[in-house]
């Protein structure tokens, strides 16, 4: 039981021990221990400060990317736009060149159709008049003997037959 209730030679023994530990401790532990505590929060309030930069970057870049990336959606949709608009040009161009050669076709097929007929009604009148000039002439052979009378005949004829 002598613990619990301490003797003065305990009490001065511990007080003199305790103040040659308090002096040691504050003459050479403190200040490094207190120079690593100040370095440890120093660096704990730098990496914290650290962290928050980095935060904001991210924030910062994240709204960069958010700005970029509707950039990249309204170029995306211009050029869409502009390939509809493209593509729309093209196939008006392509259908007006159609149309335009079509014509063409059509009115050349037209003037040939026309010179063809013109020939064909040129031959047909020809051939015509080659038969009766046949028919007239073996008519009037017959009819005739005299071929003077026969020649007077044909050229009246062909006085009053005027051919167009």
């Amino acid at each position: 039981m002598d613990l619990v209730t301490p003797d003065i030679g305990l009490i001065f023994w511990t007080t003199v021990s305790f103040g040659i530990l308090y002096f040691v401790l504050a003459k050479f532990a403190w200040k490094p221990i207190l120079g690593a505590v100040n370095e440890r929060e120093k660096s704990i309030k730098d990496a914290l400060s650290a962290a928050e930069k980095a935060k904001d970057e991210m924030e910062n870049l994240k709204s960069d990317n958010e700005k970029i990336l509707n950039e990249a959606k309204l170029q995306r949709e211009l050029l869409l736009k502009e390939a509809r608009e493209i593509k729309s040009k093209i196939i008006f161009d392509a259908e007006n060149e159609a149309t335009e050669k079509a014509n063409k076709l059509i009115e050349s097929a037209k003037t040939a159709i026309e010179n063809e007929k013109t020939a064909a009604m040129k031959e047909l009148k020809n051939t015509v008049v080659d038969l009766s000039l046949n028919i007239a002439e073996k008519l009037l052979s017959k009819e005739l003997e005299n071929k003077d009378k026969q020649l007077e005949n044909i050229q009246e004829i062909l006085d009053k037959t005027k051919l167009n």
